[in-house]
């Protein structure tokens, strides 16, 4: 099977622990690596407040990864990002792929 392009944008739970946010990203990054996907892109956001309350928790720092994978291993990163306390929010959505330089 080919390799999609995909945007995954994920809000971290911060919570008590701002200062860890950038490793919290690079740990991020190493499952990402790990589950042999390719990173394109990563954007670290900022943190955000939240027009209102979610799940008990007022703001999260956001992060934008773009990454080439199959619909199989982002199924896997869900759910484990589903389970892990330091990620408040997920959404991924399917890119076009990427225009080829002339």
């Amino acid at each position: 099977m080919t390799k999609r392009r995909y945007e995954v944008l994920l809000v971290l739970n911060t919570k008590g622990k701002e200062e860890s946010a950038n490793e919290t990203i690079e740990s991020i990054e190493k499952q990402i690596k790990a589950a042999d996907v390719g990173i394109e892109q990563v954007q670290r956001l900022e943190k955000r407040h939240f027009a209102y309350p979610s799940r008990k928790q007022t703001s999260g720092f956001y992060v934008n990864f773009i990454v080439h994978a199959e619909p199989a291993q982002i199924a896997a990163l869900r759910s484990k990002w589903k389970l892990d306390p330091a990620v408040h929010l997920q959404h991924v959505e399917k890119l076009k792929p990427a225009a080829k330089a002339a």
